[in-house]
């Protein structure tokens, strides 16, 4: 049985792919159609329309059909949340290399 991933892991999923990474860029200028979307990526529609599916799941963007037009929006909340998770383990790691630093700078050097 495969447990329900939590959102942020969805999240990151989603990030892990150059064309949803070049999507959510794309997206900050604000919402777009999804055919004005996908014009710049060489790829069929059904495969650009899985991308944007992954990019849902992760909570990452939001789409609402108008008509026959679908419009895709960024969800600044999740990538503010994964942004958070990345910017603590940075804080993390520096803290742990001053560390390191600091006590490799108590050693003393044998020649």
């Amino acid at each position: 049985m495969v447990a329900k991933a939590p959102a942020l892991d969805l999240a990151f999923a989603a990030l892990a792919n150059e064309t949803r990474r070049d999507v959510i860029q794309r997206l900050r200028r604000g919402p777009m159609a999804v055919s004005e979307l996908a014009e710049p990526f060489e790829m069929a529609l059904p495969s650009f329309m899985e991308h944007l599916r992954t990019l849902e799941r992760g909570g990452l963007v939001t789409t609402e059909k108008t008509g026959r037009v679908r419009t895709v929006r960024l969800v600044p909340k999740q990538l503010k949340r994964a942004s958070d998770w990345l910017e603590k383990q940075r804080t993390m790691w520096e803290k742990r290399l001053d560390q390191l630093d600091a006590y490799l700078g108590t050693m003393e050097i044998d020649e």
